[in-house]
């Protein structure tokens, strides 16, 4: 038997518990789903890092051999970029991709021009936040990811 102090308290916090778990749960799955997307922006900057690294990788290469038939070098380091950006989801047509010499993002960097062997460039990979983003976003609140990286147009060959 229970005496009357005891049962009259637990009447009193009967439905204490729902009104809690409603105060706390927005707040908790507010931190859980901005949680995702920090995680979904690191790794979208991530992989522009990455894919800015490997088209400049291929760039101070020797590119003999690599090229298609009427393909330059420039166009290949964008369709390296963009495909390898589009294998971690990112459509190729939200990728944006400029290749210049360092210092002068407002020039252009042709990388089969023989002047330009040994100089240095740089290539800017960039994405909208609303391209990649799970939640949707105002055009007020986008911003761009990007990521570059500066290489020597060295064209140093491969050893087997």
């Amino acid at each position: 038997m229970c005496s009357q102090r005891i049962c009259r308290s637990g009447a009193k916090r009967r439905g204490a518990v729902a009104v809690e778990f409603a105060i706390v749960a927005p707040m908790l799955l507010s931190i859980v789903v901005g949680l995702v997307e920090l995680t979904r922006v690191y790794d979208i900057q991530n992989s522009l890092e990455t894919a800015a690294r490997e088209g400049a990788r291929f760039a101070a290469m020797d590119r003999t051999d690599m090229l298609l038939p009427g393909q330059t070098a420039n166009a290949k380091l964008i369709l390296d970029v963009t495909n390898f950006l589009a294998s971690s989801g990112i459509s190729a047509n939200d990728v944006t991709v400029n290749i210049h010499p360092i210092g002068d993002p407002t020039q252009g960097f042709n990388l089969d021009d023989p002047a330009n062997d040994l100089q240095l460039f740089t290539v800017d990979v960039q994405v909208p936040y609303s391209a990649v983003s799970y939640t949707p976003v105002s055009t007020v609140n986008d911003y761009t990811l990007s990521a570059s990286v500066t290489f020597r147009n060295g064209r140093a060959t491969l050893s087997q």
